[in-house]
This record gives C-alpha cells, sequence and structure tokens, in this order.
C-alpha cells in the first residue's frame, strides 16, 4: 500500500474535513509526481471522500435512530403528554438543523387547528397563532392529511394566505417550512412543523425523518387519552375495592401498604422508606438486608419463617439482591405475607431503577466525552445540549485528567491480566461517581479513566490533580497516579482543545510514573523544567515566575543584585570566592547575598535538581531581557 493511500486511510480514522484530502494530492504535485501517479492518487481520493460521504450519512443514520429509539422509550414510561411532545419537537428541530421547530393539534369543536408546543419561537404572536383548516401550509396539512414544504413561505402561492397568518410567520421571520400530518388511521389530529428563517431546502430523507416523529406524537397523544380512559376505569375499580374494605381489616392493611408503596415510588422514596411504611403497617420491624437472603432464594419468591423472623427475598432477573426481614410479628396470616412479598418487589424495582439510572448516566458522560475526544468537528450546540442534561457547566474553565491504578512492584500472577482489567472497570466506576459530583464526564481510556472536571473558585491544574488522586485512592484503596493538562477554557465552545489537553495530561502521568511518584497527582507546573517540556503551552514565563520570580520582585522592589549574584555564582562553579572576584565585591557581601536568597527561594536552593532548574530560569530571564531591551 502507498504512502498516499495510508494518507487517505489516516483522514479517514480522524474524521478530517473535505479539504484536507486535496492535501496529499498537492503534495505530490508539487513533489514532481507524474500523470499516472497524480490520476492514481485523485482516484484514491475520490474514494475515500465517498467512503466519509457513507460514514457521515452511517452517522446521521444513527443519530436519528438514536433519537427515534429514545422518543419511543418516552412514550414506553409516558407521564407527562407535554414532556414528550416537547422532547419530539426538540429532537427533530436537533435533527433537521432547522432554526424553528413546532406541533399544532386540530380542534374539532371550533374547526380549526392551534399552537400546541414551540421550539426556538421568539414570536408571542406566532405561538398563539390558530389557523383555520385549509389556511396556510399547515391548515392545508391538517385538511389534506398531506406533507406540504415550501423554500420560500411568501412567494409560493398554493398556500392560502390570510393577514393574521402571514402577520404571525413574518413576525416570526420564517422562511422555509416544511410540514407532515399527524394521524390517527385516516383521521388527521395535528401537524408537525419544522422551519428555517431562510430559503433552504429540505431533502427526502428530512420529510420522511419528520414523518416518523409526527407518528411519534400521534402515538403520544393516543397513549394519553388511552391513559386517561385507563385512569377512569381504575378509579371506579378503586371505588369498587373502598367496598371489600369496609369488610376486612386485613384486606384494608394490605391495600394501606399498597398506597404507601405506590406514593412512595411515585415520589422517589428509596429501600429504607418501603421497609418503614410495611413496618408501620405490619406492627413489627422491617429491615432490608444483603445477608440472610440464601434461605428467601430457596423459597421460589415467596416469604419465608425463620425462627421468629419473616424474610422475604428481593430479586429481579434471577439475581438475588438483598431481603426484606420482619422482627417480632411470627405469627403472620397468608394475606400479610402477600404484603411483605409485594414490599420486596417493590424494593427490588427500586435498586434496579437506581442501578438503571446510574448506569446509564455513566454511559452518557462516558459517551460526550469520547466525542469530545474523538469526534470534535462534530455541532457544538448538539454537545451543549448533552452537557446541560447532564447538568455540566460548558462555560467553565475545566482541566483534563489521565488517572491509572499503579501497583508497587512487578507480579508473577497468572491472572495479571484479568485483574487489571477488573481495576480498571473499578477505577472507571469510581471517577464516574466523582465526575458525576463535580459535574463533570468521565470515560474509559488508554487502560485508565480520563476526566474533564471544572475548576472551582481559586482552584489550579495541579490542586484538582492532587484532590482527584487522593479521592481516587482512598475510593479503591489503591494508589491511584494523576496527570493534568493546562485548564481549557469553555472545552464545548472549542472541543478539539481537549484531545490536546489529553494528550498533555497522558505526558505527565507518564513523567509521573518515570519519577516513581506514583499515587500522586500534578501537572505540568509541578514538575518544574521537565513540565516546561510536557506542557503544550510552554508556559516560559510561568516557569520564571514560579522558580525565581521572587528574587526577581525582590531585586525590583530594592533595586538589589541579587539575580546578577546567581547567574555569577553558578559560572564561578557555586564558589563565593571566584564568586567576589567576578562581581567586583567583597566575599562577605557575596555571603550576605547567598543567605537572602535562601531566605526568598528556601534553604534547598543550591540542591542539584533545584540548581539545575533555577539556572534554566536565569538563562530564560535572561534572553527575556535581552528580547525586551532589544
Amino acid at each position: 500500500m502507498s504512502h498516499e493511500h495510508v494518507s487517505y486511510l489516516e483522514l479517514l480514522t480522524r474524521g478530517a474535513a473535505t479539504e484536507a484530502y486535496d492535501r496529499p494530492v498537492l503534495l505530490a504535485r508539487a513533489s514532481g509526481a507524474g500523470p499516472e501517479a497524480l490520476a492514481e492518487l485523485e482516484e484514491a481520493k475520490q474514494l475515500a471522500l465517498r467512503v466519509r460521504a457513507e460514514l457521515e450519512g452511517r452517522r446521521r443514520r444513527e443519530a436519528e435512530l438514536s433519537a427515534l429509539f429514545a422518543t419511543a422509550h418516552d412514550l414506553a414510561g409516558l407521564r407527562d403528554l407535554d414532556a414528550v411532545l416537547r422532547a419530539i419537537v426538540q429532537r427533530a428541530r436537533s435533527l433537521l438543523g432547522t432554526e424553528v421547530a413546532y406541533l399544532s393539534l386540530n380542534d374539532p369543536a371550533a374547526g380549526d387547528t392551534y399552537m400546541r408546543v414551540t421550539e426556538g419561537s421568539v414570536s408571542a404572536r406566532f405561538q398563539q397563532l390558530r389557523l383555520g383548516m385549509g389556511e396556510g401550509l399547515g391548515g392545508l396539512v391538517a385538511q389534506t392529511a398531506r406533507p406540504y414544504v415550501t423554500d420560500d413561505y411568501f412567494d409560493d402561492a398554493r398556500f392560502q394566505h390570510t393577514r393574521t397568518i402571514d402577520t404571525a410567520v413574518r413576525d416570526e421571520g420564517l422562511v422555509a417550512i416544511l410540514g407532515v400530518p399527524l394521524s390517527l388511521g385516516s383521521q388527521v389530529i395535528g401537524v408537525l412543523f419544522a422551519a428555517d428563517r431562510r430559503a433552504r431546502v429540505f431533502e427526502r430523507e428530512q420529510v420522511a425523518l419528520l414523518g416518523s416523529f409526527a407518528a411519534h406524537a400521534a402515538v403520544a397523544i393516543d397513549t394519553a387519552n388511552l391513559l386517561a380512559e385507563t385512569r377512569s376505569a381504575l378509579a371506579e375499580l378503586e371505588r369498587a375495592n373502598d367496598i371489600i374494605r369496609e369488610h376486612s381489616g386485613v384486606i384494608e392493611r394490605a391495600s394501606e401498604v399498597h398506597d404507601r408503596l405506590s406514593e412512595l415510588v411515585l415520589h422517589g422514596g428509596g429501600v429504607h422508606d418501603v421497609a418503614h411504611a410495611v413496618s408501620e403497617v405490619l406492627g413489627g420491624t422491617v429491615e432490608f438486608t444483603e445477608e440472610g437472603a440464601g434461605t428467601a432464594r430457596r423459597a421460589d419468591g415467596h416469604a419465608v419463617r425463620e425462627g421468629d423472623d419473616w424474610v422475604a427475598a428481593v430479586s429481579a432477573g434471577g439475581e438475588t439482591l438483598g431481603a426484606l426481614v420482619l422482627h417480632g410479628q411470627p405469627d403472620l396470616d397468608p394475606v400479610d405475607q402477600r404484603t411483605l412479598e409485594r414490599a420486596a418487589l417493590v424494593t427490588s424495582l427500586l435498586l434496579l431503577a437506581r442501578r438503571s439510572a446510574g448506569e446509564a448516566e455513566q454511559r452518557v458522560r462516558g459517551e460526550l466525552l469520547d466525542d469530545l475526544l474523538d469526534a470534535p468537528d462534530r455541532d457544538r450546540r448538539l454537545l451543549k445540549e448533552r452537557a446541560a442534561r447532564l447538568r455540566t457547566d460548558s462555560d467553565a474553565p475545566h482541566v483534563v485528567l489521565a488517572a491509572r491504578i499503579d501497583r508497587v512492584g512487578g507480579t508473577a500472577d497468572p491472572d495479571t491480566g484479568g485483574r487489571e482489567s477488573a481495576d480498571r472497570q473499578r477505577l472507571w466506576s469510581a471517577a464516574t461517581h466523582l465526575a458525576s459530583t463535580r459535574h463533570g464526564l468521565a470515560s474509559a481510556r488508554d487502560g485508565g479513566t480520563v476526566l474533564l472536571l471544572p475548576l472551582g473558585p481559586g482552584e489550579s491544574a495541579a490542586d484538582l490533580a492532587r484532590q482527584t488522586a487522593r479521592s481516587l485512592g482512598g475510593t479503591l484503596r489503591e494508589p491511584v497516579t494523576v496527570g493534568a493538562s493546562a485548564p481549557v477554557r469553555a472545552p464545548l465552545d472549542h472541543p478539539d482543545r481537549v484531545a490536546v489537553a489529553y494528550e498533555e495530561a497522558r505526558r505527565c502521568l507518564d513523567a509521573l510514573r518515570l519519577l516513581h511518584r506514583s499515587g500522586q497527582g500534578a501537572a505540568a507546573e509541578d514538575l518544574g523544567f521537565l513540565g516546561l517540556l510536557l506542557a503544550d503551552s510552554r508556559d516560559i514565563d510561568g516557569f520564571v515566575d514560579r522558580t525565581v520570580g521572587q528574587v526577581v520582585a525582590y531585586d525590583r522592589r530594592r533595586g538589589t543584585d541579587l539575580i546578577r549574584t546567581m547567574d555569577a555564582y553558578f559560572a564561578s562553579g557555586m564558589s563565593p570566592a571566584r564568586t567576589k572576584d567576578e562581581l567586583h565585591v567583597h566575599v562577605n557581601t557575596v555571603a550576605q547575598r547567598l543567605e537572602r536568597i535562601g531566605r526568598l527561594l528556601g534553604p534547598d536552593w543550591q540542591s542539584p535538581a533545584r540548581a539545575l532548574e533555577i539556572q534554566l530560569a536565569l538563562r530564560l530571564h535572561a534572553l527575556a531581557d535581552a528580547v525586551t531591551s532589544t
């Protein structure tokens, strides 16, 4: 395979922009390649562009399918019709890339259609608009049950223009509009729109996509109607149950615990709330425990007696999560046993819901960070919307941190690979929890974990690295080494900087391990001149200030000559006698100046490691002064 073909593969791998594909041809032409080689390279370029277009198409289709799946998931857990319709309109606007999206519903009593949900609208007149059947684009869609699209609404004579509609559309500034019907069987119940404030052409695929969202919206409305009917029927059943409860104290207790458990679930209660509620109803003490579930597991889902206690397994999908144990009521009738079993079932549902929510949030945080690292050219508005849903402050300065578990010494354990895999999983889990508490992101990567965390007030990248190493190490009870990048301002506004910052964090992490500082956290600023080499920012002024800034400031304030004394001292092999000859001063003067320098820089300033950094800082300071003076 030729070098040029490899170049195109590399461009495809990193998702380069279209214009980057011209570079190999230009380079070949500049290097004097012949016509045949240029033709072959041009053919390879076209093939690579076709592959790129296919990949982009697949990514777009994946995003569309993901949005449709999320919409279907919303329908499955429908609680608030307005929230579901709002989500549908928001996703339609986002995927079609329009400035405005809105949904109208038909009003059979009034014989018109009215706005139900708008997204991106700024005009109050437009949001309160009502369209007669057949009027405007929306009225025509509602009347004919067919999708309509216009590139320029005001120049389109197919629609019945009215002053009310045109005024509202003009207030909103809309030009291009696409409308598709919301249909239940042969009945149109409303219209879903996508619109732009500039002329544009809607592709056939976009019309079909909006139609899919319209179908989901229609199902949501139908489901809400069915739920209302179901609630009415349930209310009738509840009244019938009231009659039954009047004749049975045991049944009344069962109904009470049902109501209380339902209320707990609806209001986000926890496992211990369930145990407390059942305790009050059954007159004993109920506790949730992960122990003692063995007996309940053998009982095939039924509550079983163990001594003076009753035990009901809390399980789901064959996995035993624990047990509810009732103390103080050795004699339970069958109905009260069923009550304890029902409480165990509700407890398992709460535990599964909490686990699912946690795992889902962890995956979403990891996916967003992976996209920032691997696909920085993604739509920044979509990235910000995803970050907002995770309660991440995308405008704050953030630091990228690379973390790994570092074990002391080697091992001949044949299961080392399995243990390393388990370590990575544990580290990812701990890092994800830390990221969620700090409103950041975390993902498993390169044998370790990468985090993107916001800086707190007055906090530096080095402070955050040390805190993260302590937090993760304390959670895992293993030494965790953390390298940090320099702060990245508004990372979602500049996603390409996140990958660069991650490479800097990895270099700091590797440097810490080479310096035998495992289990610590640091940024480039902690590593002296080594950090100057590792950092992408090459903050020379910062390095000089951290190393000899106090001496420079002292000279400026007092008019002394300590910097020149240090230069002469190192140049003379750290000999006070030769230094005084170089400066033409008394040796006591040299001693006094060296003592002053020690008080400013610390007693170890002449140690080999510190002396090397100080000499480098002095050279850089001298160069800066020379540049300034010229």
